[in-house]
């Protein structure tokens, strides 16, 4: 699915010939139909997204694919 916003590290998880990337979502209701329909074996989630925050989408998530990994990614900005 092609992403609305640019994501850096999509660029870098492209370059590893053993990752595959199936999907991208630009907020947590997005991450949780994604998941029901692609099933990966792994999830990078960001904990800031918007409608619905990561950790939200992990916790639904997690309750119905308890054997998919979610990575929890934290975005610091400076100010």
């Amino acid at each position: 699915m092609p992403s609305k916003m640019p994501n850096p590290n999509r660029s870098l998880l492209s370059v590893e010939e053993d990752i595959e990337i199936v999907g991208q979502a630009n907020d947590g209701r997005e991450a949780i139909a994604l998941t029901h329909r692609l099933q990966p074996d792994v999830i990078l989630m960001d904990v800031r997204m918007p409608v619905c925050d990561g950790v939200i989408a992990t916790r639904e998530i997690h309750q119905r694919y308890d054997w998919i990994r979610i990575l929890i990614l934290i975005k610091k900005f400076k100010l």
